[in-house]
């Protein structure tokens, strides 16, 4: 075979890289408007074709996938994604904002108590990790996040945590909570 051309290449490493199959303008959005796509993948169609990857095409759109009669080699049993609860993801954030932190001192910031479970999950994920004891009576436990938390959430630190006017401007707080906050702020302010 001769070597591809820069556009074979450029298209190759364009489905290469994409999570979903690709439609012919999608892929022109990345290699150019002008650009002849159609060939392109003709092209590497009959270069995978009979290898251990092949270039498919399913309606208008075109991915690469493992070569059917190798699919066996590749199953395995794979682990179900679980979602996180409520009180997981609370949790996870208390931690986050908090750290080090222990178990009492997340149950007086969400107000209610948090099952061993709940942390243990997190611990699971690889996103919270043990961290010392705190030096006082009973000396419990201490939790803080770990450098998979931060891979995981895409946070070169935990200084790059969106902050409160962040977390405002992208519409996450609970607007009863705003209302609260700022019926909190206006009586402060008659009340000086």
């Amino acid at each position: 075979m001769t070597p591809p051309d820069a556009l074979v290449r450029a298209v190759e490493a364009v489905l290469f890289a994409a999570e979903a199959p690709m439609g012919i303008d999608e892929i022109r959005a990345h290699v150019g408007a002008e650009a002849d796509v159609r060939a392109a993948l003709v092209e590497l169609e009959a270069f995978y074709a009979g290898r251990g990857i092949e270039l498919v095409r399913r309606g208008e759109r075109w991915h690469f996938q493992t070569a059917a009669d190798l699919a066996h080699l590749l199953r395995r049993d794979r682990e179900e994604a679980r979602k996180l609860s409520r009180a997981g993801i609370e949790t996870l954030a208390i931690i986050a904002y908090h750290e080090p932190v222990t178990r009492a001192e997340i149950e007086a910031i969400r107000g209610v108590q948090i099952s061993k479970g709940t942390i243990d999950v997190l611990m699971e994920a690889g996103w919270v990790r043990p961290a010392g004891r705190r030096e006082v009576p009973g000396r419990p436990l201490l939790y803080a996040t770990t450098a998979g938390f931060l891979s995981h959430f895409g946070l070169a630190s935990r200084r790059d945590l969106p902050g409160i006017d962040d977390l405002k401007a992208a519409g996450l707080l609970d607007p009863v909570d705003l209302a609260l906050e700022l019926l909190e702020s206006e009586t402060v302010t008659e009340g000086e």
